[in-house]
């Protein structure tokens, strides 16, 4: 009900138009700038993770010619690989010199494990020696026969030869059994010896192997670029790359290398990759999950063989959720600003509406005021517009309806004073007619000296006393009327009283041959125990002159709980009944079906009734047919 009648306010619904017309249109605005946003980001993610693919690349291009030009020109080529490669098997000094070389470019570059010099029967001449390998290792090593190596083959028909990523065994197993794939991997470069004097000779083979953990951590290790002035965290957190072999779908570097040599397809279940890869030599992914997370990613070829490659694919992927950064933090903002711009609408907007409403809220609060009987104050309101002339128009109502009032309940006292005084005079002048006519025929019968006198004074002083007892009773009457006395309650039984009412009335019943039944319990009532007793008499005697040809008086008392606990007194009679136009005045003062009395008893009884806290009321016989009245009272149990 409260929030009904808040929203039925002026004010209110003036706040909720404002909002409308300023939100709306504002929150509109921000959802198509932000769609804008998306947009314009998605091709920027996509650009962006499409050269960084290409960037990707060419690092590994760069890096695998790198590595193939240092075997090629500062090992291959050196005269002193040429000479240890074609002198006797003896001469062990330039060996341990070409030796020494092989170690020092180990130790400078750290990015070879092992760098050896074959002769043209697969002998190894010359390795470079490692510490932390074991000394029987490297002594097999040294007597392996490495003829029938393809590389060695190809080598010797003076090719430089490219080995893709393997696990060699060249070089001993980790010797922690937790250490990373990429220890375990390499990939080789094996380049022909020449000699000095005729080049088209190939005197032996330099095969190295390069480090894969250095392609894991330092080649495919993508950038994590920022938009261009933004000093923010890094918005591509979760960009990483990897690479493939050439086949498009065995994964031979990865951020979890746990997924070496998986295949896409079968293992990550996501066939579009692959597929997308063959088709072009470069371009996007389709949008794909992987491992619960959406992501986007790009691809680029690298050099095949023909061009001195290997033909690796490399990739580069990032999650969706750093692909919309930007979006999200533009949403942010926008967020923040559409409700600063909703918080400084809604204060202005109820602060203007509060300001012109402060008027028509006074106007109502004086008219509930003026409906409550208060005339004498007056509005507060100084504004000099159409509210301003409206209040000083109320004002001038205000008042003229005060001195209405006052003029009304002047005539309405006089009335009420004039109608007590004709209805009293009325009541007094009909007892006081046979008391003067009975005083005339008393003394005329004196003077008479009738021989009647003392029958005459004895019946004549017997009307005087019933007219007189009738006047107390009018006077009783106008002045329980008219709340002369003070109540005095005090805790009552309500059975007890009744059936005192009762008995008073006994004798008359038995005269007028009605039968009485008395039933029921209820609680005891805090009233006036004088009060109630002249309300239960009335209601006993109006039932009982309602039944002069004789009846049933049924008197029932109950407990009634309905919000409250009420004692409950009901008193039925099965006389003539009453009509529906009279039941309208019955509480009325002065009204009366009888030829006798002052037709104040239910007046009074309502009004003590009413004090007490309860409630009367006079219904027909509900059921269908039936004769009588029902009196009816519900007085307010005590508490215990």
């Amino acid at each position: 009900m409260i929030r009904s009648r808040m929203f039925r306010r002026l004010s209110t619904k003036w706040v909720l138009t404002v909002l409308a017309a300023v939100i709306v249109p504002f929150l509109g605005y921000a959802w198509f700038l932000s769609q804008q946003m998306k947009s314009r980001e998605s091709e920027v993610v996509e650009y962006l993770l499409s050269t960084l693919a290409s960037e990707l690349a060419d690092r590994v291009d760069n890096d695998v010619a790198q590595r193939k030009w240092d075997v090629e020109t500062v090992l291959a080529k050196s005269p002193m690989a040429a000479w240890a490669a074609d002198i006797s098997e003896n001469y062990d000094p330039l060996r341990e010199q070409l030796g020494d070389i092989f170690n020092q470019f180990y130790g400078e570059s750290r990015f070879y494990d092992r760098a050896l010099l074959v002769d043209p029967k697969g002998k190894v001449l010359v390795m470079n020696e490692r510490a932390s390998f074991p000394a029987d290792f490297e002594a097999s090593v040294r007597a392996r026969d490495l003829s029938g190596e393809p590389w060695f083959q190809q080598a010797l028909r003076g090719e430089t030869v490219l080995v893709d990523q393997h696990v060699s065994d060249l070089v001993p197993p980790p010797a922690h059994p937790s250490a990373g794939l990429p220890e375990r991997y390499h990939f080789g470069i094996a380049a022909p010896v020449r000699d000095i004097l005729e080049p088209s000779l190939v005197t032996g083979v330099v095969y190295v192997l390069v480090n894969w953990a250095h392609v894991q951590k330092d080649v495919i290790k993508p950038p994590q670029p920022s938009l261009s002035g933004d000093n923010s965290s890094n918005i591509y957190a979760s960009c990483y790359a990897w690479l493939w072999e050439s086949d498009c779908d065995t994964i031979i570097a990865h951020l979890d290398t746990s997924l070496y040599g998986k295949s896409v397809a079968r293992d990550t279940g996501l066939p579009q990759l692959p597929r997308a890869a063959l088709a072009s030599d470069a371009g996007m992914f389709p949008d794909y999950a992987f491992r619960g997370v959406q992501k986007k990613g790009a691809f680029k070829h690298c050099r095949d063989r023909a061009h001195g490659g290997l033909g690796w694919v490399v990739g580069v992927g990032i999650n969706d959720e750093d692909t919309f950064v930007r979006v999200q933090e533009l949403r942010r903002v926008l967020i923040g600003a559409t409700v600063l711009v909703l918080g400084t609408v809604l204060l202005l907007t109820i602060a203007i509406a509060r300001r012109t409403t402060a008027p028509i809220r006074a106007l109502q609060e004086q008219t509930q005021r003026i409906a409550a009987g208060d005339f004498a104050t007056r509005l507060d309101v100084r504004s000099h517009d159409e509210l301003g002339e409206l209040a000083q128009s109320f004002d001038r109502m205000a008042q003229e309806l005060d001195e209405s009032r006052s003029k009304l309940i002047k005539a309405e006292k006089d009335a009420a004073w004039r109608e007590m005084a004709r209805q009293v005079a009325h009541e007094i002048k009909n007892p006081l007619t046979p008391i003067s006519l009975s005083a005339t025929l008393l003394e005329r019968a004196k003077n008479d000296k009738s021989p009647e006198f003392d029958s005459i004074f004895k019946s004549t002083m017997a009307m005087i006393q019933r007219q007189v007892e009738a006047m107390r009773q009018i006077a009783s009457d106008f002045s329980a009327f008219a709340g002369a006395r003070k109540p005095q309650p005090e805790s009552v039984d309500v059975r007890a009283l009744l059936g005192e009412v009762l008995e008073l009335n006994a004798a008359w019943a038995r005269e007028l041959k009605i039968e009485v039944r008395f039933e029921g319990e209820c609680g005891p009532v805090f009233a006036d125990r004088g009060e109630l007793r002249r309300v239960l008499i009335n209601l006993v005697s109006n039932a009982l002159e309602a039944m002069q040809q004789g009846g049933l008086l049924d008197v029932r008392l109950a407990r009634v709980v309905e919000e409250r606990v009420w004692s409950q007194i009901a008193i039925r009679d099965t006389g003539v009944g009453i009509s529906t136009e009279i039941r309208k005045h019955l509480f009325e003062p002065y009204f009366t079906t009888r030829t006798h009395g002052t037709g104040l008893g239910l007046a009074i009884c309502q009004r003590l009734v009413d004090e007490m806290g309860g409630t009367i009321e006079l219904v027909p016989a509900p059921e269908p047919g039936a004769r009588g009245t029902i009196a009816r009272i519900r007085l307010p149990e005590q508490a215990a």
